[in-house]
């Protein structure tokens, strides 16, 4: 499969060693919004960029962004699965997917 385009807010997300093109469609964050039940986006945005994100956080966020890449898969599916990098991977990504869905200057 092809790599990620970063310029169309796509990140790789490797799981058991297979990689997914995730991507924060806009389905993905008006649903990411519903779940979270954060204010807005923004404060979720504001949570990764302070470094106050939680597990939750991200875990949402992945989902999210593996759903608008096509995965059918779901919060269980990530949780079992082995992704690479870790937690600081997953926090990584997460904040990857955030940061090219909004084009926030400076990232």
């Amino acid at each position: 499969s092809e790599m990620a385009n970063p310029l169309a807010g796509e990140v790789d997300i490797w799981l058991d060693g297979h990689p997914h093109c995730a991507k924060l469609t806009l389905g993905a964050l008006a649903g990411l919004e519903h779940e979270l039940g954060a204010q807005s986006m923004v404060a979720l945005v504001e949570r990764f960029e302070q470094g106050r994100f939680s597990s939750r956080d991200v875990m949402a966020v992945l989902v999210a962004g593996l759903q608008g890449g096509g995965w059918t898969g779901g919060l269980d599916d990530l949780l079992a699965a082995e992704f690479r990098g870790g937690p600081v991977g997953a926090a990584h990504a997460a904040a990857a997917l955030l940061a090219r869905a909004f084009r926030i200057e400076g990232t």
